[in-house]
């Protein structure tokens, strides 16, 4: 492609409302534009590298035997509301009425598509002969992304693969599940991304068993819990805590006190108060579980972890209880909820760190007061003691006996066990060998493409511009033409670039007749792995410079046979990334 038939709108200053590295280079770059908050329309150098990600994708899933469809991005809301999700997403959920002639439909614009695979399977496949089969596509997903930021890392329409396995026994699914794992590992490898496998939540989707595969990132929007030393590594909503020897100091038990805390509701408010650490708190927090109040303490400077307390509990629904019901179990408003002289008696679930408390501090179950010197088991004892909180930065790891390391990651794909929630929804059943019918065991695999692009930015730029592996790059080799009016240069470039095409070489020419040092600099920001800068001393050498993007020195290459020597170059670097990995973290 020639620079000047192509169209590449490079910025010099950074966009405004523009906020991290990706966001601000991809549109610096000339990649996007943005159409509306939340949404960006892809200029011809970001829809390459899209393209080039989800060629791998597609190239992975289909080696792991999954196989492509393309599924309606609309679909009945009484399919969701079958499955129970039109709650479950709430406002995410993007819906629409379509008027027919004698009727109105209720529709949705999918997040994701289980309801429609699944019924789909449901009327295609009815016996075990049929499987397993995993099926797959890449398209165009919807949410009401309230707070739409980062660029094209939280957007109301995105591209996303999406997979679904469908299997007739849980061996069977464990084997669909790693053939999928393998496949992401794969893909994210050739994409030349940094990433973790972690395991995580299910979230909205369901299921029993998940992984998310994150991209270590400075303003990455997720939290991960990592061991270096075994290797564990978890998001913040699933990672475990080791073992804490907590042991209670040995100090005086000093007599339960009732202070009043006139508008002290929150840790903040009442440590200020009172004048004391958060850690000497205990929070006492009133949730539904299974429609019935309980209380989980956890310390004043900890958060509780719904998905732990639910496990713990072993109850499938958890909400914080509305105001009337704290009152109603406590006795006080919102705020004042503490674990002694509850007007009901409810069950009490505590973290393993309320342990350390000695004369703590808690709410007094009345208005605007709390009670001083609390003390386990003289003046309250919890039913159950468990891991019931956020793991933090320095918590002891639960495999080995090192430490978590807290990290931020942008989550680029996820996979999920989602067993039969969808398929007993739904009705997809098949027959055994027996001719008994039984629910078909399902999995869920998803990739944010567009993620892919931006988490690789965020990881690799410098000063001067995007890095791209080759892999992902818009173009592999940009020819620049120093002086485009001297003729034996830009005969010389054509017949590189003629030579490079043929090899199929993704390259640009750059035939714009403008000052070196403004080339140079285009080529930096759009991050073109290799640049061959032809000009008129070093046609006289019988030479061409070469400089890969993440090199400082650059080399001289013989003009003579440069066409397969470059082809070479770009056709290595394909397959392994080798350089571009060898140079990323100096980066």
């Amino acid at each position: 492609m020639l620079w000047t038939q192509t169209l590449i709108p490079t910025m010099k200053e950074t966009p405004e409302g523009a906020e991290i590295p990706s966001h601000i280079l991809m549109l610096r770059a000339g990649m996007i534009s943005q159409v509306m908050a939340g949404a960006y329309a892809y200029l011809p150098l970001g829809l390459r590298s899209l393209r080039k990600a989800e060629r791998i994708v597609r190239e992975e899933m289909d080696a792991a035997g999954a196989v492509e469809l393309a599924l309606p991005a609309m679909s009945p809301l009484s399919l969701w509301e079958q499955t129970g999700r039109v709650s479950a997403f709430g406002n995410v959920l993007v819906q629409t009425t379509l008027q027919r002639k004698d009727r109105k439909v209720p529709v949705v614009f999918g997040p994701t598509h289980e309801e429609i695979i699944t019924d789909f399977v449901a009327h295609h496949i009815s016996s075990y002969r049929q499987m397993p089969i995993t099926l797959y596509q890449i398209t165009s997903k919807f949410r009401n992304e309230e707070r739409p930021r980062f660029g094209v890392l939280r957007t109301s329409e995105f591209l996303m693969k999406d997979a679904y396995s469908f299997d007739a026994t849980l061996e069977s699914l464990n084997r669909s599940y790693d053939k999928m794992y393998d496949a992401y590992c794969k893909i994210f490898t050739r994409c030349g991304v940094n990433y973790l496998a972690v395991e995580a939540e299910s979230g909205p989707i369901g299921g029993d068993a998940s992984h998310e595969f994150m991209a270590p990132a400075e303003n990455g929007e997720d939290s991960i819990l990592h061991c270096k030393d075994c290797g564990y590594a978890a998001n913040q909503e699933k990672a475990e805590i080791g073992a804490r020897d907590c042991v209670a100091p040995d100090v005086e038990l000093k007599p339960l006190t009732k202070l009043d805390t006139p508008g002290a509701s929150t840790i903040e408010q009442v440590s200020k108060f009172l004048k004391c650490k958060p850690q000497k708190l205990i929070k006492t927090l009133i949730y539904l579980a299974d429609g019935k109040p309980i209380a989980v303490l956890v310390r004043g400077d900890h958060d509780a972890n719904e998905g732990k307390i639910r496990r713990a509990c072993k109850i499938e629904k958890l909400e914080l209880a509305p105001p009337e019901v704290i009152e109603k179990v406590t006795g006080a408003p919102v705020g004042f909820a503490g674990p002694v002289g509850m007007k009901e008696k409810i069950p009490i679930y505590a973290d393993r760190d309320v342990q350390c408390i000695v004369n703590g501090v808690t709410g007094a179950n009345a208005a605007d007061a709390h009670v001083v010197n609390v003390n386990l088991r003289r003046d309250f004892m919890p039913d159950l003691f468990a891991d019931l909180r956020n793991a933090l930065d320095g918590d002891p790891c639960p495999r080995c006996s090192s430490i978590l390391a807290m990290r931020h990651a942008i989550e680029i794909g996820h996979v999920f066990k989602l067993g039969t929630k969808y398929t007993d929804a739904l009705n997809a059943k098949y027959a055994d060998a027996d001719e008994q019918l039984k629910p078909i065991i399902m999995g869920c695999y998803g990739i944010g493409v567009n993620r892919i692009l931006a988490s690789l930015i965020e990881t690799s730029h410098d000063a001067d511009g995007i890095v791209w592996p080759m892999t992902l790059a818009p173009y592999e080799v940009v020819l620049t033409v120093v002086k485009v009016p001297d003729e034996p240069s830009m005969a010389a470039a054509k017949k590189l670039y003629g030579e490079l095409a043929a090899a199929g070489i993704d390259v640009l020419l750059d035939d714009r007749d403008c000052r070196a040092g403004v080339k140079f600099k285009d080529a930096d920001l759009i991050g073109i792995p290799l640049r061959i800068v032809i000009g008129e001393r070093g046609l006289k050498e019988g030479k061409f410079e070469a400089k890969w993007r993440w090199e400082k020195a650059a080399e001289m290459l013989p003009v003579e046979g440069a066409g397969d020597a470059i082809a070479k170059w770009v056709q290595e670097e394909r397959k392994e990334n080798a350089r571009f990995g060898n140079r990323r973290d100096a980066l």
